[in-house]
């Protein structure tokens, strides 16, 4: 079936209106009529070719909201109306140790909600800058939201999970300090969800003019990063670090920061390399430096259920499809808060965005 779609076909391209086709349901897929899909910085990066290996055409999207339309004849746990969502993943091997454990994520074999190579045409995924999607029934997401927060949640699906899983795996709660670096699209959702989480939350940013927002986000303090003073004040008094910052910094001023046995994990993807830390700032400390990308699918339901349960949505603007370029620029300028969302009525010439 053909569906309106929002895509590049060079990464020195704008992107523009096209058609693509989507596979009819199999058995285990389940259609979905996609009402919202949130932009990400990742998509910027993957359809300019900033990062290698881009298939084209390039319809990026991976925050993924609307309602089912259609199931294949073996799906049990989806039914046509409910609303869902799609993440980053949409196939992987399913019976390797990551895929066993719910993190198919990590799994060598994951599929990418676009840009990964498949069977179908054009031969890789095609994500959700689009009308429509057919997606296997284990990577499909239940949304517990109100309808009225449909276009809210769909950046869940990747900031939020982004920053979910790692505040889960290091046991982030009550009585610790935690430092979430970078007030932007993935820090917004940190801030909020390491409140929740109970812990007391130090959100640092490069900007003055981000203070009181980072406090209305529930941040219990805010540092200036670029305030040496404030840095110093606060060395060795964190147990955790969430850093969302998508460009090259000094990850010792943050390392510094730790407490022993603290944990800076980083979550945001540069396209060139951050500098190399010192080693001193880990070995003295028995610090650590991790990474950690988006999460797997038990996780990503579990998020979702948290923030329903809290009230929980990101902070966006809405966008129309023919707005995506002047949105990439914005993006870049950190002219956003926090998140766009298109709304997919428009790839039909709709909606009021």
């Amino acid at each position: 079936m053909t569906v309106k779609a929002y895509g590049a076909h060079a990464g020195d391209q704008p992107l523009e209106a096209m058609e693509i086709t989507r596979r009819a349901p199999g058995a285990h897929d389940v259609q979905i009529e996609i009402a919202f899909c949130g932009v990400c910085h990742s998509d910027l990066h993957q359809v300019r070719s900033e990062w290698p290996g881009t298939l084209y055409p390039c319809v990026p999207g991976h925050e993924i909201v609307g309602r089912v339309s259609a199931v294949g004849a073996h799906v049990k746990g989806f039914k046509t109306g409910e609303l869902v969502g799609v993440g980053c993943i949409v196939d992987s091997c399913q019976h390797c140790e990551d895929c066993d454990a719910g993190l198919e994520n990590y799994c060598d074999g994951m599929v990418g909600t676009y840009n990964s190579p498949i069977a179908d045409a054009p031969g890789h995924t095609l994500g959700g800058y689009s009308q429509r999607i057919v997606v296997h029934e284990r990577y499909v997401l239940r949304i517990h939201h109100p309808e009225a927060q449909l276009a809210a949640v769909a950046p869940l699906l990747c900031a939020g999970i982004t920053t979910w899983s790692p505040l889960r795996h290091w046991k982030v709660g009550p009585g610790q300090k935690v430092g979430i670096v970078g007030i932007g699209g993935l820090g917004h959702m940190g801030v909020k969800l390491a409140h929740a989480l109970g812990a007391h939350v130090v959100a640092f940013t490069s900007s003055e003019s981000k203070r009181a927002a980072a406090l209305a986000l529930g941040a219990d303090e805010v540092v200036v990063s670029r305030d040496e003073g404030a840095m110093k004040a606060r060395r060795k008094s964190l147990d955790f670090i969430l850093n969302t910052v998508a460009a090259p910094h000094d990850l010792d001023a943050y390392l510094a920061l730790l407490k022993r046995d603290g944990t800076m994990s980083l979550v945001g993807a540069p396209a060139s390399p951050h500098p190399s830390p010192q080693v001193f700032h880990l070995i003295m400390k028995r610090r650590k430096l991790a990474g950690s990308m988006i999460g797997g699918i038990p996780e990503t339901q579990e998020m979702l259920d948290f923030c329903a349960e809290h009230g929980i949505v990101a902070d966006i603007e809405m966008i129309r499809a023919e707005q995506i370029d002047a949105a990439y620029e914005r993006m870049l300028r950190g002219d956003v808060k926090y998140r766009f969302v298109i709304d997919s009525a428009s790839l039909a010439g709709e909606g009021s965005a």
